[in-house]
């Protein structure tokens, strides 16, 4: 299969990579699992029981014509446990090896389709300019996407760094939720490889 360059040329690149059929629920099942592993999962509340005090019944249980109560820390009282109390969770879910490579396959390939891959020979910068960057960026006509290259020098990170909606990285560090947030994809031959 081959994908045309933005200069007019065109690079090879494998079928199983880049033919391949879009399936959505993989991709969303994936997407998901990865937002899901990023959550901190610390909440934490007191039940009635964990709640300090309370052990002494207010009042005595008949006579008084109040409500019976047998503890000062019920959830209906001011200062009482929550009654469905948030506990520290593990938010995580197991995604397989082939799920993972096969979600990344599904969505190049739809990107591929779609027009949102953009492929230039080189994007490295000699000296961190931001202006620079922006002006190749608007050629391509890109004012938001990910950037995903072979090796990222630094100067051609701090030339991206200050750009907003612009998200700079390694081709073998890229995530399904960078390539399905950004509306267009921007890598080079090299990079083309390692994915």
């Amino acid at each position: 299969m081959d994908l045309a360059t933005h200069t007019g040329g065109s690079v090879s690149v494998s079928d199983a990579v880049f033919g391949a059929t879009y399936n959505e629920d993989l991709v969303h099942q994936v997407v998901t699992a990865y937002l899901a592993g990023g959550r901190s999962g610390n909440a934490a509340q007191k039940t009635r029981s964990e709640v300090r005090g309370g052990g002494a019944k207010p009042w005595r249980q008949k006579g008084t014509g109040r409500a019976r109560a047998g503890t000062s820390r019920s959830p209906i009282w001011t200062g009482g446990g929550a009654t469905f109390a948030a506990k520290k969770r593990d938010y995580s879910q197991k995604v397989n090896k082939k799920m993972y490579r096969a979600a990344l396959r599904s969505i190049l390939s739809q990107a591929a389709a779609d027009g949102r891959l953009k492929i230039i020979d080189s994007f490295d910068m000699d000296e961190p300019k931001t202006k620079v960057m922006q002006a190749k960026l608007n050629d391509i006509g890109v004012e938001q996407g990910l950037i995903l290259l072979e090796d990222v020098s630094e100067a051609t990170y701090l030339s991206v760094r200050n750009l907003p909606n612009i998200l700079i990285m390694d081709a073998e560090g890229v995530d399904p939720v960078s390539l399905v947030r950004y509306p267009h994809i921007v890598t080079t031959p090299a990079a083309l490889k390692i994915l």
